[in-house]
């Protein structure tokens, strides 16, 4: 009785068996298959990286101009030009071109006293400031100290700049590929292979523009003392490239 039992176990197993088979089969299902790739890369990838010391070759300095409660828009006015005109006139004898002395932020606002419950008008203030612009940075501090003694009563900033940037990011740029040939010559070297053309290109670098310290100086005869001795420092220009070569 048992092996009665023990082969309809093995029909109905194999029955299951076919049945599974043939609605595969119908109904075209399919399995994934994991397919590992055997085929190595044809190109080498290699990162270079060039740097430049740039110092800048151009100064600004912003001269204020600030006046307290007087009695008119008109005298705050003549106050505010009179001392621009002193400034520019100072400044301009010193050497630097008049194309590269530019007022702005001129501005005029009449002070409140508050009396009896109303807002009345007790004076006026007014406020400018002179850029001046030198690629003489010998001139600096001269210019620091000619445009206050000329009126000018707070120096709100002094920057530095390069006039041309581009021609450093090239030469970092091109530090970069020679680095990266070289290195790329010395793996190929190590691997036992050969290096064919360069296929592709690719530059990492940040186009920031070049900024060096700003900063604020007391004006001289105003707490500041003498003229102080500026000096620009240097800011480093990056390239990061990545090149990739044929393998032969």
């Amino acid at each position: 009785m048992d092996k009665y039992i023990d082969s309809a176990k093995y029909i109905v197993v194999a029955a299951i068996a076919l049945v599974s088979l043939v609605f595969i089969k119908t109904f075209d299902i399919a399995f994934p298959i994991s397919v590992v790739s055997k085929t190595a890369s044809s190109e080498l990838s290699v990162v270079g990286e060039g740097k430049v010391d740039v110092t800048p070759d151009t100064a600004y300095v912003d001269a204020g101009i600030t006046i307290n409660n007087e009695i008119s828009v008109e005298a705050v006015q003549k106050k505010i030009t009179d001392i621009n005109n002193s400034i520019i006139s100072e400044v301009k004898s010193l050497g630097v071109d008049e194309k590269n002395i530019t007022t702005s932020d001129f501005s005029i606002m009449p002070n409140y006293q508050y009396d009896n419950g109303r807002n009345d008008i007790s004076g006026y203030n007014g406020n400018a400031t002179i850029t001046i612009k030198t690629q003489d940075l010998g001139l600096v501090s001269k210019v620091v100290e000619g445009a206050t003694k000329a009126g000018a009563n707070r120096i709100q900033s002094l920057r530095f700049a390069v006039d041309n940037p581009d021609k450093y990011r090239e030469q970092a740029r091109e530090q970069a590929i020679a680095n990266a040939r070289e290195q790329a010559q010395k793996i190929a070297q190590t691997l036992g292979i050969q290096l064919g053309k360069v296929t592709n290109f690719v530059e990492s670098s940040p186009q920031t523009p070049l900024a060096f310290e700003s900063r604020a100086l007391a004006p001289v005869g105003m707490g500041g003392g003498a003229a102080p001795d500026i000096q620009p420092g240097t800011q480093t220009i990056t390239s990061t490239v990545t090149l990739y070569f044929e393998k032969k």
